[in-house]
């Protein structure tokens, strides 16, 4: 589960901040999909690790936020310019 990968990232042992964290990691998938990335339902490591890094740079007050924010901002262009991860209005459905 997707929030398990985020405690674990935060090293938060405790279920205390799990509303916190499940509202940041809806914020990350929302900020993704403003940026034209698609969130597919069986979420891969690549956006996986975009969410966890969203999560890192937003919860608390990190020490070193400006470097989570700069690798979260690239690892967002790395999917906004990958192929699969985008669909913007007006590109052609795929037919099954």
């Amino acid at each position: 589960m997707l929030i398990d990968k985020v405690q674990m990232a935060l090293r938060i042992k405790t279920t205390a901040y799990d509303e916190e964290l499940t509202d940041l990691i809806e914020a990350a998938k929302l900020d993704l999909g403003i940026a034209g990335i698609t969130i597919p339902s069986d979420i891969d490591e690549l956006v996986t690790r975009a969410i966890i890094t969203y999560c890192k740079m937003n919860f608390g007050l990190p020490e070193d936020a400006d470097r989570l924010k700069r690798s979260y901002d690239e690892q967002k262009a790395q999917l906004s310019n990958a192929t699969g991860y985008t669909r913007w209005p007006g590109d052609a459905e795929e037919s099954e």
